[in-house]
This record gives structure tokens, sequence and C-alpha cells, in this order.
């Protein structure tokens, strides 16, 4: 079952009755709302003003639900996740830790090249040239001791924004950097959801390795899935509408992500399901029993088969 992703961006009181969110709004004219916890994969907390009871955190935590909550510029800083997420957590966390670094490396190229593959066939989606990304893809070596991920990107975005004034991605630069940063921001949740829910560590990255980052596994494992937030920003921005500042509208948009449908090994399946796939076959080559990580086909055509 797809699980529902819910947006809160005005003062409300969340609480749980009878295994269901309860939502009241300080505006006594605005309705009683209630939605199954069960169908929660995600729920995002942007206004300050907003409480939430202990039980229903406990309950949410218990049903694997991120909770989301975001900082003054409206962007997901923080993630709720249960501190046990598999029941075989332990022995599973034992075997990512002693990867050796050859493993790693290996997992490493296989990412890399993912990635720029799928960047290829999003540029050619959209009718632009893909030959390097697609030489690029096929000349990644163990580790990307080439840099190909950091060169292949610069010139993805230079391809795929060329038509946007004075864009080049980075983290405060001008629009449509916005729509990306929120909605990587969301992938990133998504990836450290599914991490914990195969029984493994997001802070223990195969190449991220940055003390301050606890989500360094996440941010590796999201990087060939990245392709599926340019691809909503990119529609986005072709409706020629105002994407300067982000609305309500928009981050529905965005937050409609988790369930894009998406082609993994053959079968098509919402992302959050596919991530999860993509996890538990991570936690398979830790374990030895496979070489291979699982990551999605970015089909040049949206429509599922």
């Amino acid at each position: 079952m797809i699980k529902r992703t819910l947006f809160f961006g005005n003062p409300a009181y969340l609480s749980t009755k009878n295994e269901q969110l309860v939502v009241r709004f300080p505006d006594a004219s605005k309705k009683e709302k209630t939605t199954p916890i069960e169908d929660l994969g995600y729920i995002v907390l942007e206004d300050p003003q907003i409480t939430i009871t202990n039980g229903l955190i406990r309950k949410l935590v218990a049903n694997k639900t991120a909770i989301i909550t975001c900082d003054q510029q409206h962007l997901p800083c923080s993630l709720v996740q249960p501190l046990v997420g598999h029941s075989e957590q332990t022995e599973r966390m034992r075997h990512q830790l002693n990867a050796s670094m050859p493993l790693k490396k290996n997992l490493w190229q296989q990412t890399v090249a993912a990635k720029i593959d799928n960047q290829a066939n999003h540029l050619l989606r959209r009718e632009k040239k893909a030959l390097k990304l697609k030489r690029w893809a096929t000349s990644v070596k163990s580790g990307d001791t080439g840099n190909h991920e950091a060169i292949a990107a610069a010139h993805y975005f230079q391809s795929l924004f060329d038509d946007v004034a004075g864009f080049s991605r980075n983290q405060k630069g001008v629009p449509p950097n916005n729509l990306l940063n929120y909605g990587y921001a969301i992938l990133r949740a998504v990836t450290a959801r599914a991490i914990v829910g195969s029984g493994m560590l997001p802070s223990a990255g195969i190449f991220h390795r940055n003390k301050y980052n606890a989500f360094c596994l996440a941010d590796d494992i999201m990087e060939p899935y990245r392709i599926y937030v340019d691809a909503v920003v990119y529609e986005m921005v072709a409706t020629g509408g105002n994407i300067s500042e982000l609305n309500t509208t928009l981050k529905a948009q965005l937050l409609s992500i988790p369930a894009l449908d998406v082609f993994l090994d053959g079968k098509w399946s919402p992302l959050m399901v596919a991530m999860s796939r993509t996890t538990n076959s991570l936690y398979e080559c830790f374990l030895g029993s496979s070489r291979k990580i699982l990551y999605p086909e970015f089909q040049r055509t949206w429509t599922p088969a």
C-alpha cells in the first residue's frame, strides 16, 4: 500500500485516538480531522505553533512513519526515526560496519554509474544532448577515482536548466534551487527511513564520511534517485509559474515525490517502496550474498509499462 504524506503548514494540535491521527485547529470554525496512522508514511511539520503529543509520536514511530520538521526557511531540517528499525538490527549493523574498503568502492562505483546514466536519460527525455553523460556512465572506476560524479553533475545541470538565466546548482542560488533543495530534503528523509527499516545506520556511509553528517549513507544511496526530484522540478519550471517562493501549491507537488512511480529491476513501484528494495539489496551486499545494489532506471517516458 502507498503510504500517505501529510503536510502541516498552519498552527494545529496533533494528538491520537483509536489509532487515528487527530488534527484540531485554533480556529473553532474549522472541523476536526482524523487519519488512520497505519496509512501514513511521512508527516511534515512546518509551522512553529504546531503542538504534537508524545502519545502520537510513539504511535507514529511504531508505525515507522517519518516525522519531518522544518526550519525558519521552511526547509526540512530534522527527522524522527525509531531507535530499532529491524528485528535483526544489531546483526545487520555489524555487517554494515565490517564492510571492506574494496566493497565500499565497488558500491560507490555502481551508485555513481547509475546516477549518471539516469541523468543522461533525463536529458534525452527533454530532447537535450546526453552523449557525454552516457560515455561517463560507462567510464566510472572503483571508488570513482576520476570524480565523474561531480563532473557529470556540473554538465547535467548546465544542460538541464540552460534556459534559466544565471542558474547554477547551488544551495543559495537562484530558483529553481529552492525547489531542488526542498525536494532533495524530502528524498533524504525517504532514504533515511528505508535505511533504518532495513536495519542499518544512516550515518555510516560508503563514500560520504563527514563526521558532522548523521545521514552519510542516505546521501550515498539517494544519488541515483535525485533524478526524480529533478524531473518534478523541471516540469514545475516549464509551466512558467512563479517559483521564487515556496508556497503551499509548490510544496504539495514536491511532497508527491515519495509516491512517484519508478522502474526498478523490471518492475514499477512507488518510489518509497523502491527505496526499501534498494536498501535491502545494499544490506545483501554487506552480508556477502550479493554484489549488486538495485537502483531505479529512469525511463524516457513517464507512463509505467
